[in-house]
């Protein structure tokens, strides 16, 4: 039984071919019209050698032709190869060049920098620029389908630039993609069982989907691609950058139910332009807004309840590695833990250091099983390191480090490269940033360690601070206390002007550990 990505969307489209599936801007795509321009697409990228394997780079902002340019590529059994387009030139050429991009769709502003690279990726034989060359393309092109049978084992390859290190694609096969990070048509309540059920699940469109986050983020592929497969309605906000305020018009003004963003460095911007719209903004509508990739600190979701009291707040927790693994969810009027705990799924368990399932109380790193990627594209070493065999099983074990309550949840502790180890005790940036947030002075703050030479590491904050507060190192190290052990609070304290971050909204912590260790004191 296969389950590849091009059939299921094909299936839907054939059941609900006139519901709407894309809004952006002024812009508003059918089932049917989608379908017809990714196919039109792919024919064009096949007359241009793009066939089964072959990387298609997507250069681009949020966009139709983002999500038309991934459909045209599963379709050709090619696959779609996201691009982060903060990268300057020496990033993009080895992004392209370690995916062995052959072709590329970008968005215009870009194509400097493509032009500048090109010379050196001999295998990028095929770009397409979006807006007039790419609306050209796709007239000239062949609007019905005719494309080879596919495959569950079709690759769907995802860049992921974490917290450290280069960027590394890791490799999905079409069937674990849909089940474990796309929600395996599960709208009904539980995944399909088979490919036929995926019509039964979309007569009825649920969900209206605004992704905020970039789609070259694994969340937004998967949130959207989860609303596709239900029928639901994809609503792409237009703007290049994001603007808050007009996020939330957006959503009001299409009756969006469902808002995926990346952390805190998206949820405040949104409480303060809520908070600036005042009464004139009607956000009733807003069934549930999700975290992905970054956990939403206690005092945000406080912020966010009290401004949507008929909201679900969801932390959903995953990795580009493992897919979603599970939730956190707060309501109005309930208690906001301190500590990011989850209902995990049951693929997902902590293993210990001997690849054992960790004792309650015992720190492990997180795993799962099942659905899983393959490894990561031409590179056996870290896929051997990462997506261990133990017992015959295989595991994806990122690099998260979790604890097991006694009640079964998982309480997640932080990602352990870039965990701080000071006097022999390990501390994780995430449960520390989470506090310094609360202070009123505190707008963003990220956690790094610097050398030390008694502790070996100390904690340094580097915060941005709140429009007219000054942060002092002394009144954060006492607000500190009163929720962390001593060796967690910050020693130092770097206040800069902007807390960089990637533009799904991850915190950049070579860049603050740059930042913090050229202002540390010896």
């Amino acid at each position: 039984m296969e389950f590849n990505l091009a059939d299921l969307w094909e299936r839907v489209v054939d059941v609900v071919p006139d519901h709407l599936a894309l809004v952006c801007g002024d812009r508003r795509l059918t089932y049917a019209e989608t379908d017809e321009r990714a196919n039109r697409l792919a024919h064009a990228l096949a007359a241009r050698g793009i066939g089964p394997g072959d990387h298609v780079a997507l250069y681009l902002y949020n966009s139709t032709e983002y999500l038309e340019a991934m459909l045209a590529a599963f379709k050709l059994r090619a696959v779609p190869i996201n691009v982060n387009y903060r990268y300057v030139e020496e990033e993009l050429r080895y992004l392209l060049d370690d995916a062995d991009a052959k072709a590329c769709v970008y968005d215009p502003e870009f194509a400097p920098k493509l032009a500048a690279v090109g010379p050196r990726l001999p295998l990028l034989t095929t770009t397409i620029a979006a807006g007039a060359e790419y609306e050209s393309v796709l007239a000239a092109s062949d609007p019905k389908r005719g494309f080879d049978p596919r495959s569950g084992n079709d690759l769907y390859v995802l860049y992921t630039g974490g917290t450290t290190g280069m960027p590394k694609g890791v490799m999905w096969r079409h069937q674990d993609a849909f089940f474990g990070a796309m929600g395996g048509g599960a709208s009904g309540g539980t995944p399909i069982t088979t490919p036929e059920e995926i019509g039964e699940r979309c007569l009825v469109p649920r969900t209206r989907c605004v992704p905020a986050c970039p789609f070259m983020h694994g969340t937004a592929h998967w949130m959207a691609f989860s609303a596709l497969f239900s029928g639901g309605t994809v609503v792409i906000p237009a703007e290049r950058a994001f603007d808050p305020t007009a996020l939330l018009h957006l959503i009001a003004a299409e009756q969006a139910n469902f808002l995926v963003i990346v952390g805190d460095a998206f949820a405040r911007p949104i409480v303060d332009a809520f908070d600036r719209a005042g009464p004139d903004i009607d956000l009733s509508c807003l069934r549930v807004l999700l975290s992905g990739g970054a956990i939403l600190s206690p005092t945000v979701k406080g912020a966010l309840l009290e401004r949507l009291p008929g909201t679900l707040i969801v932390d959903g927790y995953g990795a580009s590695e493992t897919g979603g693994q599970g939730q956190s969810v707060i309501v109005a009027g309930g208690e906001i833990p301190t500590a990011p705990r989850f209902l995990v799924n049951d693929e997902t368990i902590v293993l210990d250091e001997d690849f054992k399932p960790a004792a309650a109380g015992v720190v492990g790193r997180l795993a799962r099983r099942g659905s899983i990627p393959l490894g990561y594209y031409k590179d056996t070493v870290k896929t051997a390191a990462t997506f261990p065999v133990v017992d015959g099983v295989r595991w994806s074990v990122p690099g998260d480090h979790a604890v097991v309550d006694a009640d079964g949840w998982i309480t997640l502790l932080g990602r352990g490269s870039v965990s701080i180890n000071t006097g022999g005790e390990k501390v994780y940036p995430e449960e520390v940033e989470g506090v310094l947030k609360a202070h009123a002075s505190v707008f963003d703050a990220v956690v790094v360690g610097v050398p030390d030479d008694r502790w070996g590491e100390r904690v340094v904050a580097v915060v941005q601070s709140r429009p007219g507060q000054t942060p002092a190192l002394d009144a954060l190290q006492e607000h500190a206390r009163a929720h962390l052990a001593g060796y967690k609070v910050p020693r130092e304290l770097v206040v800069v002007d902007a807390i960089e971050r990637s533009p799904s909204g991850k915190p950049d912590y070579r860049w603050a550990r740059v930042a913090a260790t050229s202002a540390a004191q010896p």
